[in-house]
């Protein structure tokens, strides 16, 4: 993944050099004497031509300026969530290797290429499931491969005949009925789905206070699951209208103070929840670091945990995002609810049932830190939206 780094920043040839004009005295930018030292002299708006301008050359860059450490090859890499970066890893080294088997060069991609490689991932079974991948699995795919010919300074492939190929197969998916025609949502979980998931949950266990906090702190702040688990304890400041919590919402790069406040039920109120957690964490000897941990069978805080004989996770005991999903997918199953759970139910309950109150499409996505426009939050709104706004309501039926 060093590769990925150093592509993202450094682009490659054919870059246009764009000269400024300056509006100064000459007096004060005299042409150097020794053309070698500057190869691009300065141009005045007195002696501007285009054929001066032409005769400018570009700065020749050396191999220390193409150099980038290692240091900043990673620093790079860590502005793209981890997730994606292990996704996009997978799409393009399959897409490298089909090309490979088919004599064809990968980048740059000819839109031939493109359209034979959807194809072939329409009706190629993947082994974990014995099927072809879904749509939105081959948008990501494609998504990688365009994006990784940008990283080396390529232009993108054309997409045309790829697309048309992908359009196909969503109608001959839909024509057979198939689920896969429709992307996977996770299932919203709103207030009444929450009460369902703790009223099972031993709220007298160490575990037990964390996982109602979890989910209730989860909802509140309409926190992806990454964001969630990055929570220190010190993000979460106890105020007169409950606690204010500040999370950084990587996918937007900046941080939302989250007002939490008291609910009706104490069974499902956050800032109880939140508060009960808390105080245990202090009587185990947990005063700073991570909000949530890991908790073992026994109660114990962060079981130190190895892997042939080598020790892995966090050593502070701080729950990864996967952990903290299967919380969410564990509780609801056992609470009997059906649907498709996820960490990221949370997330989509806080967005529909906010709609649902009356609050304002603007100010949820400040809230849970959707970006502008977000059309994974409008897909969440027109959700709810496409009965209460249905042209039908009131013309008399």
């Amino acid at each position: 993944m060093g590769e990925t780094g150093r592509q993202l920043a450094v682009p490659e040839a054919d870059e246009a050099v764009v000269a400024e004009l300056v509006d100064e005295d000459p007096a004060l930018f005299p042409v150097p004497a020794d053309p070698g030292r500057h190869p691009r002299p300065f141009i005045t708006d007195a002696d501007w031509t285009p054929e001066s301008a032409g005769a400018a050359q570009p700065d020749v860059h050396t191999d220390r300026d193409r150099h980038l450490s290692p240091e900043t090859v990673a620093a790079i890499e860590a502005s793209v969530a981890d997730s994606t970066r292990r996704a996009y890893s997978t799409d393009r080294d399959a897409f490298a290797s089909w090309c490979a088997d088919e004599g064809r060069v990968p980048v740059p991609a000819s839109g031939e290429t493109m359209a034979e490689w959807v194809r072939s991932l329409t009706v190629t079974p993947r082994p974990r499931t014995g099927k072809p991948a879904g749509p939105s699995t081959i948008e990501r795919a494609m998504s990688a491969v365009t994006s990784w010919h940008q990283e080396q300074g390529r232009p993108k492939p054309n997409m045309r005949g790829a697309r048309a190929v992908l359009n196909a197969y969503r109608d001959r998916l839909a024509e057979a009925r198939e689920e896969a025609a429709q992307a996977r949502q996770a299932t919203a979980a709103l207030p009444e789905q929450i009460r369902a998931m703790l009223t099972g949950t031993d709220r007298t266990t160490l575990a037990g206070r964390r996982n109602a906090a979890l989910v209730l702190i989860g909802f509140a702040t309409a926190a992806r699951v990454s964001e969630l688990v990055a929570l220190d304890i010190a993000a979460a400041v106890e105020t007169e209208h409950g606690y204010d919590v500040t999370a950084y919402r990587k996918k937007v790069r900046r941080h939302t103070i989250n007002a939490v406040l008291y609910g009706a039920d104490p069974a499902t109120c956050p800032v109880r929840a939140l508060r009960t957690y808390r105080a245990a964490l202090r009587d185990a000897g947990r005063a700073d670091g991570p909000l949530f941990v890991r908790v073992d069978r026994w109660d114990r805080i962060a079981p130190p945990l190895t892997r042939r004989g080598l020790p892995i996770g966090d050593p502070a005991g701080r729950m990864t995002a996967e952990a903290a999903a299967e919380v969410v997918e564990r509780l609801a199953v056992a609470a009997g609810l059906s649907g498709d759970w996820s960490g990221h139910s949370l997330r989509r309950g806080f967005a529909t049932a906010a709609r649902a109150a009356g609050h304002d499409p603007l100010e949820i996505a400040r809230a849970g830190g959707w970006v502008d426009g977000s059309r994974v939050l409008a897909r969440y709104l027109t959700d709810l939206d496409r009965v209460k706004n249905s042209p039908l309501v009131g013309i008399g039926l």
